[in-house]
């Protein structure tokens, strides 16, 4: 499927965004959700889906340990061993991913939906 800026395409599958917070501070007042079936058209493609946050802190961790591991104590290099290695299933499902485009939809109702992966789409 090629997504391109004007095309129209449908959400397939229900998709929940987040909280909505009112009143109170930190008081949730409910949970916005775009149901499956809902149309839009699309803005804009990006290119590659942004990296995690555990992928990110594996690359500094790994750099890290390549650069400076051999002058760090034992202890202290034993520590930033277990940390990658608790990173890795992170990293791996990034690098196995690979490239993935993202696009940003506006749907009809008038909602914006940026940095959608492609896979939540079908083209009409």
């Amino acid at each position: 499927m090629t997504l391109e800026a004007g095309r129209r395409v449908r959400l397939t599958e229900d998709l929940g965004i987040g909280e909505a917070f009112a009143g109170e501070p930190g008081a949730p007042a409910g949970f916005l959700s775009l149901g499956a079936g809902i149309e839009g058209t699309v803005e804009r493609v990006d290119g590659v889906l942004p990296e995690s946050q555990e992928v990110r802190e594996y690359q500094r961790l790994k750099a890290l340990f390549e650069d400076y591991g051999h002058t760090m104590p034992t202890g202290s290099r034993d520590r930033l061993e277990a940390e990658i290695a608790t990173l890795e299933p992170a990293w791996a499902a990034h690098r196995e991913r690979g490239d993935r485009v993202t696009v940003r939809v506006r749907w009809d109702n008038g909602l914006v939906l940026d940095g959608a992966h492609q896979d939540l789409l079908t083209l009409l």
